[in-house]
């Protein structure tokens, strides 16, 4: 069906039957193989792999991941308390947020590591525990000055990003963390994300010139996303090229300064996206003439899966259906939005595109691949009234 072929009809059929579309399905076998890549990577002083939640909170993946020694970068308060809520110690968790929480002293408190994103937070954090040894160590996330991204979207580096206290404000770090008695155990950046290796060589070696202003820093987190192909044509990331790179860097950092450096990854989009799939069902089809264009309306849409209406995003897209007959067919939304969108051109969600698939009937079931990442999570809750889709691990 798809790469991530871990779903027959039958299967689909069962699922469908048993818990109502539209239905995510997400598989652990696939999200533990992905995980396991990830962990491979050799480095020489210890290896933290952070799941970045935002991609999918569901909670059985939460568990799934914490069984694996999986920790979690959490870009909100709320996404901390759900990580705790699903089995992960606080101590396990990084907290790196664009949005201070009332109860950040109680999360802190509790274990959980911050990760300032601006001076501001740094100096929040150094009035409420300046002094307090127990909590002296602080991360500090900063903008390189760069940025990488499938668009200028998802891109979180540079001077058009408000991501991260800007690389030329490190004497103001400075004056704050020796105004409150702090010391940066950890450098985050974070460029956004990509698959190519020269992408994550150049942050790297930004980031080790930037870490030579923080002595007391042994950890170095990089922060964004290893591009995964949804669909065919697309790049991903190779971890063994990339994890080879870095281990490299690493070590010839350590030779020629003597700082043994421990690495943090984040991958989110990377362990889950091809993990998950979108059962649907068809729910009508409409034609505009013979000279327009063959629709295919779905029960789910930008309610259940933004990203090929917010950015042009590709997904793979099967009809489950006992006809052999290929059509050429628009697929859309149920939403009362001209913009719910499934099957736009690359890169432009305001131009749509046919697909060449099997012909359908009303009420046969449809299922949408690399779904795992930044659909359930990043979506149009409750535009049109709709529920959210349900979810299960298999």
């Amino acid at each position: 069906m798809f790469k991530t072929n871990f779903l027959d009809k039958e299967t689909a059929v069962q699922l469908a039957n048993n818990y109502g579309t539209p239905l995510f399905v997400y598989s652990s076998k696939t999200i533990i193989e992905s995980a396991q890549a990830m962990l491979s990577i050799s480095a020489p002083f210890g290896l933290t792999i952070r799941y970045a939640m935002k991609a999918n909170p569901y909670p059985e993946i939460l568990k799934t991941l914490q069984k694996i020694t999986i920790k979690i970068d959490a870009s909100s308060g709320y996404e901390a308390e759900l990580a705790i809520a699903a089995g992960y110690q606080p101590e396990d968790i990084l907290l790196t947020s664009q949005q201070i929480r009332d109860n950040l002293k109680s999360l802190v408190e509790q274990g959980v590591q911050y990760n300032a994103t601006s001076l501001h937070q740094l100096e929040t954090y150094g009035k409420l525990f300046g002094g307090v040894k127990q909590f002296s160590n602080i991360s500090v996330r900063i903008n390189p000055g760069v940025g990488s991204g499938h668009s200028a979207k998802t891109n979180v580096g540079g001077l058009t990003s408000s991501f991260g206290i800007w690389h030329e404000y490190i004497d103001e770090i400075y004056k704050l963390i020796d105004r409150h008695n702090l010391k940066i155990c950890r450098l985050h950046t974070h460029i956004g994300s990509g698959a190519d290796p020269q992408v994550w060589q150049q942050s790297l070696a930004i980031s080790l010139e930037l870490l030579k202003h923080f002595e007391n820093a042994t950890t170095i987190n990089l922060g964004g996303g290893f591009k995964v192909a949804r669909v065919d044509g697309e790049k991903e990331a190779d971890m063994k090229v990339i994890g080879k790179m870095l281990v490299d860097e690493l070590q010839d950092f350590t030779n020629s300064y003597g700082r043994k450096l421990h690495l943090e990854l984040e991958p989110g989009t990377f362990l889950v996206a091809n993990a998950g799939l979108l059962v649907a069902k068809v729910e009508d089809l409409v034609d505009t003439g013979k000279d327009g264009y063959k629709f295919i309306k779905l029960n789910t849409g930008m309610n259940d899966i933004l990203r090929p209406s917010l950015y042009g995003a590709q997904h793979p897209i099967a009809v489950l259906s006992d006809m052999d007959e290929i059509g050429e067919y628009v697929v859309v939304g149920h939403n009362c939005e001209s913009g719910d969108l499934l099957t736009p051109v690359p890169g432009d969600p305001e131009v749509l595109q046919v697909r060449k698939l099997t012909v359908p009937a009303i009420g046969d079931l449809v299922v949408i691949g690399g779904v795992g990442a930044y659909c359930a999570s990043m979506s149009a809750h409750g535009y049109n009234s709709y529920p959210n889709a349900k979810e299960v691990l298999v």
